[in-house]
């Protein structure tokens, strides 16, 4: 790759556009993309375009609850330890995550929130008013307002379920200060209409999620201001009616965008391809991932699965029932390789889904993309028979991660 500055402060990274293919020069200054534009043949001082790597946007995961041996929703969770996980995401290509609080008794949901809060503030005390360089762009609350049943509960403690409680948000919103940007819920609670109207008039999105909610109970929280299914076609039933479902119904819902994770273990192919062929631009890739993930393989003592084993493919399983899951270990690129390897879409739409999709719903500048005046949230990566491999991540024009040679 070629990075040089120029009088101007200029950087430029020389690469292919990971939607064309064309390689292109981007320029980089004051934290924001000031140029991108195709390199002729005749301009690449003797290297061929299947030597460079590619470029794209970063990354943006909106549902992530671990990583790298790091659990957001650990007891002792530390600053440090959330600082060390934003870097842990900019070596995945990670340039804005949502880190995910699940299901909890109040005081540990409210800790959570608190640790990430200081961290951020902390950060942003640091970097001088620059809060973007922390990546953190919010915070997704995955419950405690799903569904009691088992099967679409899935590994949340049932213990702490309950009906949504505009109380307890409120002061759980205080204690992350204000950082709470996304909420899944089951709608099949009364009263989560109105609960759902006073999260979208806060600024909150709400996700139906972990639900058992009937068609009419999903339609009137898309018309009350719901807007994207949380992992849709996991946290469900092993067994469900052929018509009408939970599923199709979010699948129907055109006000509904759709997260899915697209690991190759959690959903068929089949699934992933009709869901891309029914959302289209508003089918977003989620990594779901927790901290065991970018682990090393192997048999691992965990709180609520007690023990799991981690295969070298990735797939996270519970160790004396290998049919079971037991969560997500693979990060973003993984779900962006398989969606390109099972032939789904094209290199550009999967990272699309992962990077541009996200930012739109969540109404992000990185929306943008690479175009002149965008942020220069930027990953570098290589492809090689379906996998990615992160080279370099910029947040804001600064280099944050760069592979060891």
């Amino acid at each position: 790759m070629d990075l040089r500055s120029t009088p101007l402060s200029v950087s430029y990274l020389t690469g292919r556009h990971y939607r064309t293919g064309e390689p292109i020069m981007l320029g980089l200054a004051g934290g924001i993309i000031t140029d991108c534009r195709v390199i002729p043949a005749d301009g690449l001082d003797g290297e061929s375009e299947e030597s460079l790597p590619w470029i794209a946007p970063g990354l943006v995961d909106l549902q992530i609850n671990g990583y790298g041996g790091i659990d957001m929703n650990a007891p002792d969770l530390s600053e440090e330890d959330v600082i060390t996980f934003i870097e842990r995401m900019w070596a995945e290509g990670v340039t804005s995550f949502y880190p995910t609080i699940i299901t909890g008794a109040d005081e540990s949901i409210h800790q959570g929130l608190e640790v990430i809060h200081r961290a951020c503030s902390r950060l942003e005390r640091e970097g001088g008013g620059a809060g973007g360089l922390h990546s953190i762009a919010g915070i997704h609350l995955e419950g405690p307002f799903i569904s009691p049943e088992d099967g679409p509960r899935g590994a949340h403690n049932r213990t702490f379920v309950r009906a949504p409680e505009p109380h307890c948000l409120e002061n759980w919103q205080q204690a992350g200060g204000g950082r709470i940007r996304i909420v899944t819920l089951s709608p099949e609670w009364p009263g989560s209409e109105g609960f759902i109207h006073r999260c979208m008039e806060s600024g909150i999105v709400v996700a139906i999620g972990h639900t058992a909610a009937t068609g009419d109970q999903i339609e009137q929280a898309a018309a009350a201001g719901a807007r994207l299914s949380t992992h849709l076609g996991n946290g469900a039933h092993p067994v469900l009616p052929r018509h009408p479902n939970y599923i199709w119904d979010q699948l129907a819902e055109d006000r509904l965008w759709a997260s899915v994770i697209a690991d190759g273990f959690h959903l068929p192919d089949a699934f992933l391809k009709i869901a891309h062929r029914v959302k289209g631009d508003r089918l977003i890739l989620v990594s779901d991932a927790v901290s065991l993930g970018g682990m090393p393989p192997g048999i691992y003592d965990t709180p609520v699965g007690g023990n799991v084993t981690l295969t070298p493919q990735g797939r996270l399983h519970l160790t004396e029932q290998p049919a079971l899951l037991a969560g997500s270990a693979l990060p973003l690129t993984a779900g962006i390789g398989h969606m390109l390897s099972a032939g789904i879409c094209s290199l550009g739409e999967a990272w699309d889904m992962a990077s541009i999709a996200p930012s739109r719903l969540m109404n992000l500048e990185t929306e943008a993309g690479l175009v002149p005046g965008a942020p220069a949230d930027i990953a570098v990566f290589t492809l090689q028979t379906g996998k990615i491999r992160i080279q370099e991540t910029y947040k804001r024009g600064k280099l944050q991660f760069s592979h060891p040679a």
